[in-house]
């Protein structure tokens, strides 16, 4: 391996070299949400990605730590919602542990397969769960597109550097 002067000195794997490097990946934020007989739940995610258009598919990473994840892992579907640049405050919201993410100031309604959605997103999405995959710590979800709306106004809210920002022109 040839060593390049202006690079620094590599670490061995761990969790921190892992956090370090993906604070400076900028990630989209999306809120994942389901429901069952105990209620809504729903986490912020930047893990989403775009799988397959044929069907169309997603994924995302959620830890079994997580308090959405008994939810999660037993949902047929759930909603995905894209964030905008004015949403923060939700974004925040749902990261946080213990907070109550389905109470003021959040609006949201049941949508189609009982699937909470929130109110002035950028886009949303309902999905039918295929498949939970183990990855360390957490599960990779694996879910098909059944509907959803793209016509939200804004600009996307990112995450980067830990915290939530917007696109600059």
């Amino acid at each position: 391996m040839t060593a390049t002067p202006d690079l620094g000195i590599p670490r061995l794997a761990s969790p921190d070299l892992l956090r370090s490097v993906f604070r400076r990946h900028a990630a989209g934020v999306a809120v994942i949400t389901a429901s069952d007989e105990s209620g809504p739940v729903g986490f912020t995610a930047t893990s989403l990605s775009s799988v397959s258009a044929e069907p169309p598919m997603l994924s995302f990473g959620i830890g079994v730590g997580a308090s959405s994840w008994p939810v999660i892992s037993g949902a047929e579907y759930l909603g995905v919602h894209i964030l905008g640049e004015h949403q923060q405050a939700l974004a925040a919201t749902f990261a946080r542990s213990g907070a109550d993410r389905f109470g003021a100031p959040t609006v949201w309604r049941e949508g189609p397969e009982g699937v909470p959605v929130l109110d002035d997103v950028l886009a949303w999405l309902v999905c039918r769960v295929v498949a939970r995959v183990p990855a360390g710590d957490h599960r990779i979800v694996l879910a098909e597109v059944v509907l959803g709306d793209p016509d939200g106004a804004g600009r996307p809210l990112l995450y980067h550097q830990g915290r939530f920002t917007a696109l600059r022109d």
